[in-house]
């Protein structure tokens, strides 16, 4: 099997040495970018799948290279972490919005990055292999989930989600009226609890919501049951 390919990007060097010998041990393939314009021409050159970035990058700060490798057709759907000194819920929630799977601010420990890496890549190879053991579709009123296909479509419209929020999607709908809490869902889509943040989870329900729901300040499908976490409601049987 194929090692899989990590892009590093970060400006300081220890940084880069230190997650790169790192990944390497643990049978990665390290990419490394100093920049922005770097990066990118890695990202066009290679086929990447996993992306490590960095936000306080010289030129093209993190999140404008994050949006600009988006655009990129090959990485719509891969995996990316961000990592910076930058600590502020502002930072962390327009990082996640951006259609990341994690954050981690620093000083952080290589365990911690390591096993957030890993869990990722767990999530993913899992969602893969058990595609055959899961309902086909799951249609509540408008909305359609193609597990099949990897779509979601709402009033016949296709809507384009990350692996992630598909992911939350599909387990919530699959388990229709079951509460979770945020630690479950962490545990559950993520892959690790001790390291999370419960708001991550907020973040991918509120940006679900922007995508799925008519009027996401008033949702008809992912509910908030206060003080216990969150459920999946089909309207569709209530008309």
């Amino acid at each position: 099997m194929a090692k899989k390919k990590i892009l590093v990007v970060d400006d300081d060097p220890a940084i880069l040495e230190l997650v790169g010998y790192n990944l390497s041990k643990e049978g990665y393939e390290v990419l490394k970018a100093y920049d922005g314009e770097e990066a990118l021409k890695i990202a066009n050159d290679e086929d990447v799948d996993m992306f490590i970035v960095d936000i306080m990058l010289p030129g093209i700060d993190g999140f404008e290279l994050v949006r600009k490798i988006r655009a990129i057709e090959k990485y719509k759907n891969t995996p990316v972490i961000f990592l910076s000194a930058k600590g502020e819920e502002f930072d962390k929630v327009l990082g996640l919005e951006l259609g990341a799977d994690d954050y981690i601010t620093k000083p952080f420990s290589v365990r911690e990055l390591l096993a957030r890496v890993k869990a990722i890549f767990r999530r993913l190879s899992t969602a893969t292999q058990s595609k055959e053991e899961r309902p086909k579709k799951i249609i509540a009123k408008d909305l359609e989930i193609d597990v099949e296909k990897y779509e979601v479509k709402v009033r016949g419209k296709k809507v384009n989600l990350t692996p992630l929020e598909f992911e939350l999607l599909r387990f919530l709908a699959e388990n229709e009226g079951k509460v979770f809490s945020r630690d479950v869902l962490l545990d559950k889509l993520w892959g690790y609890d001790y390291y999370g943040d419960t708001r991550t989870v907020d973040v991918h329900i509120r940006r679900l919501r922007t995508k799925i729901e008519e009027d996401p300040s008033n949702p008809k499908y992912i509910i908030t049951v206060r003080g216990k976490g969150y459920k999946f409601r089909d309207p569709g049987k209530e008309d």
